[in-house]
């Protein structure tokens, strides 16, 4: 069974009663321990598909289903609960709390799946042991560089142990060879301990790396290739 699934999912936007469509009937089935990525010009329906799969929005038409549970059946706290315990997210600006440390940040998703304070400073040293950080575990986002931010953003995404992480352009705003660093790590993470990872991406370096890749254009699946 996949791990998380959009059948025939529609996405429309409507602003002053004109209709604009992102997504149009796409069918996607992620399997665990896939490295997979979302590719394709801008505008043809990325990130929107991001956020339906990682129920930070709900299709027009279509289900999207999370680990054999079909998100539209669900309350919306049920929904925040399958959110918090099966994905992690690690976005483009980072989203990471300024006044905290990086060790806070990482704790944070396991505060509020109701970890005890012993276990979540144990799994956060070593997850940020894991990507390069201990050193700045006592800093604060604004004392770190944009490639050390991004890798506390990771730490973060996979220290409560979800059943996939999603990745919207992780790499946009870092340089060449901070970008492959990162991807490096997060290969890592995906052959060396399971995790899932969907990427939406432009950059060529993500695309590169990815093990499957699915082809958007004007909210379409025109192209899904698997490679060894």
């Amino acid at each position: 069974m996949s791990i998380l699934e959009a059948r025939g999912v529609h996405k429309i936007y409507e602003s002053r009663g004109v209709e604009t469509p992102a997504l149009r009937g796409v069918d996607l089935a992620l399997d665990e321990g896939e490295f997979t990525v979302l590719h394709g010009p801008s505008g043809c329906g990325k990130t929107t598909l991001l956020n339906l799969l990682g129920a930070l929005d709900t299709p027009t038409r279509g289900s999207v289903i999370l680990d054999g549970d079909e998100l539209s059946g669900l309350s919306s706290s049920a929904v925040a609960a399958l959110r918090l315990h099966k994905l992690g997210f690690v976005f483009q600006a980072y989203n990471l709390i300024p006044v905290l440390t990086a060790r806070e940040n990482v704790e944070f998703v396991m505060e509020l799946q109701g970890v005890p304070a012993g276990q979540r400073k144990e799994r956060s040293d070593r997850i940020l042991s894991e990507v390069g950080l201990s050193d700045l575990a006592d800093k604060r986002p604004m004392e770190m560089s944009g490639g050390q931010q991004q890798r506390v953003a990771v730490a973060r995404a996979i220290v409560g142990k979800p059943r996939v992480v999603l990745a919207d352009e992780p790499t946009a705003n870092l340089d060449s060879k901070t970008s492959g660093q990162l991807l490096d790590l997060m290969e890592h993470l995906n052959r060396e301990h399971g995790v899932t990872f969907l990427f939406s991406t432009h950059d060529m370096l993500v695309i590169g790396k990815a093990r499957r890749r699915v082809h958007l254009r004007d909210g379409q699946v025109v192209d899904d290739e698997r490679l060894a």
